[in-house]
């Protein structure tokens, strides 16, 4: 079971979102808190593996909470869930620590992946938000177009990186491409060695090299895969 902690101001939302981790397989919400304060008492108290955080909260809100929650337990996930997904809250939160931004208006199944993902190392993020990571981070590295050129790649992998480019979680690849989650986490683990990068956005700015940017469909090659 993930043990989930909810963090927002709104009961409503709260309510929402535990029925619908306690709906789901292997997770399990521990506790709510309905400001940044609580949320930073009660990972104290509950030491929960994900906390899904709103950022506008009255009193602490969710980016002081995550500095100081990840300042004392940096072990905890914490996965932004917000309304708010433009640069003034999506920058501050990644640099308090924040391993993932989800807009509220996700959908249910894949808030239940961006969790699963979350508590497995991963970075969950909207598509359209790691969209503009990657444009902001591309632009302001400037990578040579040679990059890539030293970089052998799969057919297999070229498609698996063109769906992190379109922020698909591990699940939506592995239905998208006939193959198993765990051959999937495998071709990630592949990609991020070959590439030299530690998460998916740092990933998905070195599949510009590739010419891969996340629009086109990717076609299954085929290939004999395992670990369905």
């Amino acid at each position: 079971m993930i043990r989930t902690l909810v963090v927002d101001d709104q009961q409503l939302v709260r309510a929402g979102l535990r029925m619908l981790c306690t709906a789901a397989d292997g997770v399990e919400v521990v506790g709510e808190a309905e400001d940044g304060r609580q949320a930073v008492a009660l990972v104290e108290k509950l030491a929960p593996q994900v906390v899904l955080m709103d950022l506008r909260m009255p009193g602490v809100d969710g980016i002081t909470a995550t500095r100081r929650i990840l300042g004392a337990r940096p072990s905890v996930r914490v996965l932004v869930l917000t309304t708010f997904d433009d640069d003034e809250h999506l920058y501050p939160a990644l640099e308090a620590g924040a391993c993932g931004f989800l807009a509220k208006d996700t959908a249910p199944e894949e808030l239940l992946d961006g969790i699963r993902l979350a508590a497995d190392g991963g970075s969950p993020f909207s598509p359209h938000v790691l969209r503009r990571l990657v444009r902001r981070a591309v632009a302001a590295e400037h990578p040579p177009a040679g990059r890539a050129e030293a970089v052998a790649l799969t057919g297999r992998e070229r498609e698996v990186l063109e769906c992190v480019v379109a922020g698909r979680s591990n699940a939506e690849i592995a239905e998208r491409l006939f193959i198993g989650v765990t051959t999937v986490k495998s071709h990630i683990a592949s990609l991020m060695t070959k590439t030299g990068s530690r998460n998916r956005v740092q990933l998905a700015v070195a599949a510009c090299g590739f010419g891969l940017d996340g629009r086109g469909p990717p076609r299954p090659s085929g290939e004999p895969e395992s670990g369905r």
